[in-house]
């Protein structure tokens, strides 16, 4: 016998017990017992629950990627992208460099790829010292960077490309390292440490000449000869007169020096320190061939004063 019922648990085991007690059913003995006592919501929840099991066990199995698809999306991050070509030269390229608005020049496809590895992909290489007709105009359709060796290598394509390209900027690697050779950390800071490029530099050089033949030439001949060096400030007027092997020492000590005369050799220390404090001009009896230019330091030597 089935009976439903919709009234609370009291009423409910009531009239389970009052059924039991039933002991004839019209001319016939009868005994009723109680199977059972079903609730049906309770039972439909338990199928919603066990079917939700189902549902969510199966959803994540189909879309939670396995331990080796996550560790195959995680190092494709770290490879290296395919090296591109450029121009009708084949010039070895990154594939950021059509689509980005600026642009960095290096010299050879080993730099393009050690750039690649630092997520840098706007570059371009030069695969040589001479500059191609393809730098030259993607030179001046977009604003380029020139990423160069820290060695004379460098500096003869820096030169070159100042006189055939339009280059904005110049970064270099560490003095004596090549891009291929630095780190990520190096080429970031060699990027963030780049020097404008200021074009107009004839008509600098043709309006300099008067100035210092005027102003600087003779100190240069009473300096000739005695190993001294003098110190000058922004309008050439003397600030020191110093022994030439003081005299690296006294610049790091000294403040509103924008021009030296000495009678010695310009050394790459010295250069440096004049690029740290400012300094302008540096005029001695010549310039050691394994000093690094800087731009914005004019390095001068007494026979072009004299010239």
């Amino acid at each position: 016998i089935i009976i439903p019922t919709s009234l609370d648990r009291v009423s409910t085991a009531l009239i389970a017990a009052s059924i039991e007690s039933i002991n004839r059913v019209g001319p016939c003995s009868a005994k009723v017992r109680l199977d059972k006592i079903e609730d049906i919501r309770e039972a439909r929840r338990k199928d919603i629950v066990n079917r939700a099991k189902e549902i969510l066990h199966k959803w994540n199995i189909e879309s939670m990627p396995s331990v080796d698809e996550v560790y195959k999306q995680i190092s494709d991050t770290l490879k290296v992208g395919k090296v591109g070509k450029y121009g009708p030269e084949n010039l070895p390229a990154g594939p950021g460099l059509e689509k980005a608005r600026d642009i960095i020049i290096v010299e050879g496809r080993a730099d393009i790829i050690n750039l690649m590895r630092c997520g840098i992909t706007n570059t371009v290489a030069l695969e040589g010292a001479k500059i191609p007709d393809s730098i030259k105009k993607l030179s001046r359709e977009k604003e380029s960077t020139a990423l160069l060796d820290g060695d004379r290598g460098g500096d003869l394509i820096f030169k070159e490309l100042m006189q055939v390209a339009t280059i904005k900027y110049i970064g270099r690697a560490p003095r004596g390292k090549e891009i291929e050779e630095c780190n990520c950390k190096e080429i970031n800071k060699a990027l963030a440490e780049k020097i404008a490029v200021n074009r107009p530099q004839k008509p600098k050089r043709e309006n300099r000449k008067p100035e210092i033949q005027i102003q600087i030439s003779n100190v240069v001949k009473a300096l000739e000869g005695t190993l001294e060096a003098v110190l000058l400030d922004g309008k050439l007027i003397q600030i020191e007169r110093l022994p030439v092997s003081q005299l690296a020492e006294k610049l790091q000590k000294t403040k509103d020096v924008k021009c030296i005369v000495f009678d010695g050799i310009i050394t790459q220390r010295i250069v440096d320190m004049a690029a740290e404090k400012n300094i302008a001009k540096i005029v001695a009896s010549r310039i050691s061939e394994a000093v690094k230019p800087v731009l914005n330091v004019d390095l001068i030597t007494f026979k072009t004063v004299f010239a």
